[in-house]
């Protein structure tokens, strides 16, 4: 289904959009869905969270490929502005110090709080009681997007709708091209073996068809994490993947210095950079 007519009504977007336009869709689907649902067993304000966390990731997903990743150009951003496809003013708060993770530009209006204050997920995690540790927006449903190490969790919302997506599309693109990498070098490897194993016996062939097939397996399970069409769609589906994502966010490599992936000891030191980590998504059983 392609974008509502109102966001491309006034002229054709410019090129490079088809690059973002496949997860636009995508959270505009995930927003009708959400709509639709029913509001059974949720209290009144919890079941707008989902429209705010949407739209809190669109616009972070935009913000990030053109401020942080450079993957668009101005034209393709001012689009997204102009179409009101992002929210521009969050986006503008995001610019600022102090407010480079804030959830919503309604969290922070005095006016909206009792004693004139702002919302309990501005509040930096160190600075809250043992009650107020789980404590979350009842508007937003933001867990705490306070500026700093240790303010808040890295994932604000602790849902799919808190993940950095432009993260996750780069580490899985990295990941893509990786894989058929390995492929091409596999491949390479299976034709000078062909070439010059003339005199190899039926019990190497046996054993070299057991590695091949042990191989695929592997490149199966890969690509069911980081494939062109993931089981998760356009969200994290693996505790990896996710793990190489907030290590993008981090600004830290996921390579040490001999160029191999780290290991998980490396991962639990940095695990509570910026408070606590989701927990590992479920992963998909094979029949």
């Amino acid at each position: 289904m392609p974008l509502p007519k109102r966001w491309n009504k006034k002229r054709s977007p410019p090129p490079g959009f088809d690059a973002v336009e496949p997860i636009l869709e995508a959270l505009e689907h995930e927003l009708r869905d959400k709509i639709k649902e029913t509001n059974e067993k949720k209290r009144k304000t919890e079941s707008m969270w989902p429209v705010h966390q949407i739209g809190w990731q669109k616009s972070r997903y935009i913000y990030d490929m053109f401020y942080t990743y450079g993957r668009i150009s101005r034209e393709v951003y001012d689009y997204c502005i102009k179409q009101k496809l992002v929210d521009a003013a969050l986006i503008a708060k995001w610019k600022k110090p102090g407010y480079e993770r804030l959830c919503s530009t309604y969290v922070i209006n005095p006016t909206n709080y009792k004693f004139g204050t702002t919302s309990i997920c501005r509040v930096p995690m160190k600075d809250r009681n043992t009650e107020q540790k789980q404590a979350q927006d009842p508007t937003t449903g933001c867990l705490g997007c306070a500026s700093g190490k240790g303010a808040g969790p890295r994932n604000i919302f602790g849902s799919k709708y808190g993940q950095y997506l432009a993260a996750v599309q780069i580490a899985r693109e990295d990941r893509i091209q990786k894989l058929e990498e390995k492929r091409k070098l596999e491949e390479e490897v299976a034709k000078a073996k062909n070439g010059s194993g003339d005199g190899d016996d039926d019990d190497d062939e046996t054993t070299d068809d057991d590695s091949d097939t042990d191989d695929e397996k592997d490149d199966d399970d890969d690509e069911d994490d980081y494939g062109p069409a993931p089981v998760a769609g356009i969200w994290a589906g693996s505790n990896k993947l996710q793990q190489q994502s907030e290590k993008m966010i981090a600004g830290n490599d996921n390579k040490d210095d001999n160029g191999d992936e780290e290991t998980d000891d490396d991962d639990d030191d940095d695990s509570d950079e910026e408070g606590p980590a989701l927990p590992p998504p479920s992963k998909k059983l094979k029949t």
